[in-house]
């Protein structure tokens, strides 16, 4: 099973205030990743900053249009984020710097090489190229959490809420489809940009999610009744047939 067995889905206050809080950083997190990728570019007037923010604006408008109807509790485990202290201590630097850090890096030296023409210009297919790959990123990242009703921010097993494996959805493909969506998105967004030089963060990025990938694998494989089993028949950790 990859639900939580109640079937009740009525809000609480507690919950709305959590859900609240959620969407008010989130809308925070937005302005704080445009301020920096525009400012590096020196100008407002750039397509493909603008495409990337709109892109995650609707990725994380996506969050509470799918959480709400079916989880809202989930939407409220994520707004714990790695402030919980459950949450393995590996997991509060490795998260911050492969989902945070890094990232925003890679923003930023795009849109210094937009300001400087450090690369030159790419092919408008590479934007779009990216553009695809780095919604389809998202996608998958979002058909993960609405598969796993215990998709939280940070790596923890969460007993109290009847923590069970997910199989379902992309989970029946890999162990890890979330981390998977998120290193599309990634490695696809310098290339959105349309700058070679933010692949280089966008990388150790990728890697630190890798590493990430396994150290929840081995955590779930230690801690979470039922999770070896699952993993005999799911091979796979995030590239189906190779990892």
């Amino acid at each position: 099973m990859n639900r939580p067995t109640s079937t009740r889905n009525a809000i609480s206050p507690h919950e709305r205030r959590e859900i609240v809080k959620w969407i008010v950083q989130a809308a925070l997190g937005l302005v704080g990743y445009g301020l920096p990728l525009f400012s590096s570019a020196g100008r407002l007037d750039w397509v493909w900053g603008w495409s990337l923010l709109i892109v995650l604006a609707a990725f994380l408008a996506a969050h509470p249009l799918i959480l709400i109807p079916i989880n809202p509790a989930l939407l409220v485990e994520r707004e714990r984020g790695l402030r919980d202290p459950r949450v393995k201590s590996w997991d509060r630097w490795i998260a911050a710097l492969g989902g945070g850090v890094f990232p925003l890096v890679s923003w930023i030296i795009a849109g210094l090489d937009v300001r400087f023409g450090w690369a030159g210009a790419l092919p408008l297919a590479a934007h779009l190229g990216g553009l695809l790959v780095t919604v389809l990123g998202y996608a998958l990242f979002l058909w993960a959490m609405a598969s796993n009703a215990f998709f939280a921010e940070g790596v923890r097993i969460q007993a109290e809420r009847g923590h069970v494996v997910a199989m379902g959805g992309p989970y029946s493909c890999v162990r890890h489809p979330g981390y998977a969506g998120a290193i599309l998105s990634i490695l696809a967004t310098p290339f959105l940009l349309g700058s070679l030089w933010a692949v280089t963060p966008s990388l150790v990025a990728a890697l630190l999610y890798a590493a990430r990938t396994w150290l929840e694998d081995k955590t779930l494989m230690d801690e979470l009744p039922g999770y070896k089993a699952y993993a005999r028949r799911t091979r796979s950790r995030l590239l189906p047939g190779i990892w």
